[in-house]
């Protein structure tokens, strides 16, 4: 009988997935991806309450809407390895096609997916939308989101961050990937955002920091703690303090693998800091 994958064999071989999807078409986002492996791995596998297979509209199972979407590679591992579709998927990432395009869409029909997410500054509006749906329809199950740091510098946000505390929208757990850094730099040096603790609770939030967020314990009981909070008037945030990079040595604490592929030699490096788990697609 085969032993069943514990949360780090899972993490490991997410983390293998995300360095080999983008090398191979030297093309997609390493950097959050693999700064939000542990992320993944705890919500799909510990917290959120799934039904066996797939339905769009979620009636009856807790939700998950990406808003950060080019961090496509820890999103589709993370589906392909809980059953959503069959691993071997990944190997057609971004290809002409393929099912698996470098941001999510749905006109596809991939398991797993219920939103497209490219344009940044949407999916909190989204998630807010979709729990509201649940409380007109007594579903009293969660809404889940995820948004980056950078991200947050979109007015839209805190458009729906206001709405979300005025209309009581309590079935919501909004995540915020703290992983200080963007594109063009540090979030500090792009577009500098303050206590966005502070911030969160100005606009009637509930607030969860893992200071820990590449642990997956650590997000585990953050997540009990928000879970907690639920159902009592006020949407629930976790900021969640991750590192860009993680996992992989020289692609930590910096932007510059933001969006930028491995070479081959990096990418042997990279795979011998994280071996083989679980069998590579």
């Amino acid at each position: 009988m085969n032993q069943q994958p514990t949360l780090n064999d899972l993490v490991i071989q997410t983390r293998r997935d995300i360095l080999r999807m983008v090398h191979q078409v030297n093309s997609g986002h390493p950097g959050g991806s693999l700064g939000c492996t542990e992320f993944f791995i705890a919500l799909y596998h510990k917290i959120m309450k799934l039904n066996p297979g797939f339905s769009m509209d979620g009636i009856g199972e807790d939700v998950f809407f990406l808003s950060n979407g080019h961090i496509s590679p820890v999103f589709y591992s993370t589906l392909a390895r809980k059953g959503y579709f069959d691993v071997a998927e990944l190997a057609t990432f971004r290809k002409l096609d393929s099912r698996l395009q470098g941001h999510p869409t749905t006109h596809e029909g991939l398991p797993g997916i219920r939103m497209a997410s490219g344009s940044l500054g949407q999916g909190l509006s989204v998630a807010i939308g979709a729990a509201l749906a649940k409380k007109l329809n007594q579903d009293s199950h969660t809404v889940y989101a995820l948004t980056g740091d950078g991200e947050l510098q979109e007015g839209q946000n805190w458009e729906a961050l206001m709405f979300a505390a005025a209309k009581k929208v309590d079935n919501l757990i909004a995540a915020v990937d703290l992983n200080g850094q963007q594109i063009d730099g540090s979030t500090d040096h792009v577009l500098a955002m303050g206590d966005l603790k502070a911030k969160f609770l100005a606009f009637g939030w509930e607030v969860v920091e893992v200071t820990q967020g590449n642990d997956v314990e650590a997000i585990i009981s953050g997540y009990e703690t928000a879970q907690s909070l639920l159902g009592k008037g006020k949407p629930v945030c976790v900021l969640l303090h991750t590192v860009m990079g993680h996992g992989v040595d020289f692609m930590m604490y910096t932007h510059a693998w933001h969006g930028k592929a491995p070479n081959d030699d990096q990418l042997a490096q990279a795979l011998a800091q994280n071996p083989v788990t679980l069998g590579d697609y």
